[in-house]
C-alpha cells in the first residue's frame, strides 16, 4: 500500500503572526465557542495508551500550543457501548458520565461510519415530553466515512456536517426532538437549510513519492491515512480545520472559523475510531 497523504516538503512553516491571545479561562465556554474569524486555534492531541485496557481505550488530550500549554479538553471511548462512544471532559482526571466535567460525547453507528456530536445536554428519547427545548442536549457535528473506489487502499473521504452560523456569527442551535430532526438525516435528506456542509481536501497524487500529498504547512511531519484538511466547496483553499500525525502518539489539529474545539476534537476522534481508518 502507499504511504498517505505525506506532506509536501517544500512547503514553508506559514508565517507566525501576532495573533490575539486566547482567552480559555473559562474551559467549558471556550470549548464550545467558534474560533475568532481570522485566527487559526493551534493544538495537539495525544494519545495515552497506558494502563489495563491500553490498547482498547486509550485516553485523548487535547492542549493549546502555546509556550505554556493549555490543557482543553479530555476524551475517552466507554467501555460495554454496543457502538464506539466517547465521553469528552474538562477534567483530564474525570471521564465519567455523571461528573461536573463531563461537556460532550461522539457516538457512532453501528458500521463505525457515520458519527454525531452531541453536547452535555439531555437526550429526548430519555425525558418527558415536558423538558424544555432548551435543556435538550444540541447536536454539534455529524461526520459521515465513505469508502472509495480503491477501497481501502486510497483517502478516505469525510463528510461533517455542522450547524450554520446567525447574522451575528453565532451558532445555530440545532436541538433535535427525534431522528427526522437529527444533522444526519437533514443532510441525507438534502435539507441543508441553517446546517453547513464541509469535506476533506482531496489529496494529489505525486509520481515522485508515489504517495497522495496535502499541504501541512510545516505542522504535520508523518504520513498516515488519519491526516486530513477540512474544506468548504466553495472555498477550498480556507481550511476549516486540519488534523495530522507528528509522532507515534502525538498529532496537530488546528482549526479556524466556524468551528469549536468540542467540534474539532470530537472529528478527531471519530478519525482514530472509523472503521475504515485500516493502516
Amino acid at each position: 500500500m502507499t504511504i498517505l497523504f505525506l506532506q509536501e516538503t517544500a512547503s514553508a512553516p506559514s508565517p507566525s503572526t501576532n495573533e490575539p491571545p486566547i482567552d480559555v479561562e473559562d474551559l467549558e465556554e471556550f470549548s464550545i465557542r467558534p474560533a475568532p474569524q481570522g485566527v487559526t486555534i493551534k493544538c495537539r492531541i495525544t494519545r495515552d495508551k497506558k494502563g489495563m485496557d491500553r490498547g482498547m481505550y486509550p485516553t485523548y488530550y487535547l492542549h493549546l500550543e502555546r509556550e505554556d500549554e493549555v490543557f482543553l479538553l479530555a476524551g475517552r471511548k466507554r467501555k460495554k457501548s454496543k457502538t464506539s462512544n466517547y465521553l469528552i471532559s474538562i477534567d483530564p482526571t474525570d471521564l465519567s458520565r455523571g461528573g461536573e466535567s463531563f461537556i460532550g460525547k461522539l457516538r457512532s453507528n453501528l458500521m463505525g461510519t457515520k458519527f454525531t456530536v452531541y453536547d452535555n445536554g439531555v437526550n429526548p428519547g430519555k425525558t418527558s415530553s415536558t423538558l424544555e427545548a432548551s435543556n435538550l442536549r444540541q447536536e454539534l457535528a455529524a461526520i459521515c466515512y465513505e469508502t472509495n473506489v480503491l477501497g481501502f487502499k486510497g483517502p478516505r473521504k469525510m463528510s461533517v456536517i455542522i450547524p450554520g452560523m446567525n447574522m451575528d456569527h453565532e451558532r445555530v442551535s440545532i436541538r433535535p426532538r427525534n431522528e427526522h430532526e437529527t444533522l444526519l438525516s437533514r443532510w441525507q435528506n438534502k435539507n441543508t437549510e441553517s446546517v453547513i456542509e464541509l469535506h476533506n481536501k482531496t489529496p494529489v497524487w505525486n509520481d515522485d513519492t508515489q504517495s497522495y500529498v496535502l499541504n501541512f504547512h510545516g505542522r504535520v511531519t508523518q504520513a498516515s491515512v488519519k491526516n486530513f484538511q477540512i474544506i468548504h466547496d466553495n472555498d477550498p483553499d480556507y481550511i476549516v480545520m486540519q488534523f495530522g500525525r507528528v509522532a507515534e502518539d502525538v498529532f496537530t489539529m488546528d482549526y479556524n472559523y466556524p468551528m469549536c474545539a468540542l467540534q474539532a476534537f470530537a472529528i478527531a476522534l471519530s478519525s482514530f475510531d472509523s472503521k475504515l481508518a485500516c493502516e
